[in-house]
């Protein structure tokens, strides 16, 4: 699918056909649109590049045009173990247009429709690439923030739980963090390479706002490492914290059982066919119920005493 997007009074507005300056929108290519891309002179192997979810960041410059790819976040609602995932964008940036390339329709973009990014223009390439990057950032510190809410109310969960269920929501929570690891890292190298190619023309203002973003992206970086150390340590804590949850249930469950084998004891006794005390009385069933009883209430109270519940 290919779209067609261009700013007019500060505002992004759809076009019905290319037009000089504009932005191309590709999401899921197919041979059609690549055919359409390539009358822009845009390689082939860039395109499928840049749908390749393992494809690392990078860039590259082809005589007039310049090729980078970036690794962003998206969240995948139809994988809900694993919703928070990375994907590659290829950026294209050639004499007549801006065009970007990627596999899923994803929040970043989204922005960039409802106009909520402001100071950017899709006739100034240089500029709309480098707010392309500050908003991935943002939503990669946004979705850490999610991850870290999730992982405390699993951590809640766990406290009391006696099942895996939770564990696994943490090793998922997990999964993201190493892939959010690896696509920063891999964002971080190529942000350095770009700034020193200078391939971009940056003006001060620019300049500043690519210095801002490998800061913002560094600090995600440490969020990741920071969150993942603790959920790495959570797992191996709370692993143990299950198994001591399941010994006290078994514990209570031992108690109960032995205090139940008094009555359990009296009553097979009384049970039997041979002359017992009692046994011409009329209450005898009363009476001999109730000494059990009160021998279980004993019982159970001296475990009490000596803190066996606990």
């Amino acid at each position: 699918m290919i779209r067609y997007f261009i700013t007019e009074k500060r505002e992004l507005k759809e076009l019905s056909e290319f037009r000089e300056k504009s932005w191309v929108y590709v999401v899921s290519p197919d041979s059609s649109d690549i055919e359409v891309l390539s009358k822009f002179g845009i390689d082939e192997d860039f395109v499928w590049d840049a749908l390749d979810p393992e494809e690392r960041a990078r860039f590259e410059q082809d005589e007039d045009i310049i090729y980078v790819i970036a690794k962003v976040p998206y969240y995948d609602e139809k994988d809900p173990e694993v919703p928070y995932k990375t994907l590659p964008i290829g950026v294209a940036i050639t004499p007549t247009a801006f065009v970007t390339i990627c596999l899923n329709d994803n929040e970043i973009f989204k922005d960039f429709f409802q106009n909520k990014i402001k100071d950017f223009s899709t006739k100034k390439r240089n500029r709309f690439l480098l707010r392309i990057f500050e908003v991935a950032v943002i939503y990669y510190l946004r979705y850490l923030k999610e991850i870290r809410k999730r992982s405390n109310d699993i951590e809640k969960e766990l406290h009391r739980s006696t099942r895996n269920k939770e564990l696994v929501a943490m090793l998922n929570l997990e999964k993201s963090l190493v892939y959010f690891t690896t696509s920063l890292r891999s964002n971080e190298l190529m942000f350095e390479k770009l700034k020193m190619a200078s391939i971009l023309t940056l003006y001060e203002d620019d300049e500043d706002l690519f210095e801002d973003i490998i800061i913002d992206n560094r600090q995600a970086i440490e969020m990741a490492k920071i969150y993942s150390d603790i959920l790495s340590g959570m797992m191996d804590a709370f692993a143990s914290v299950i198994s001591n949850n399941l010994n006290v249930v078994m514990k209570v469950l031992t108690i109960v059982t032995l205090v139940l084998q008094i009555p359990m004891l009296t009553a097979s006794m009384w049970g039997m066919n041979i002359k017992l005390p009692l046994s011409g009385n009329d209450y005898a069933f009363a009476i001999t119920m109730g000494i059990s009883a009160v021998a279980a209430v004993i019982f159970g109270f001296t475990l009490f005493k000596i803190k066996w519940f606990k």
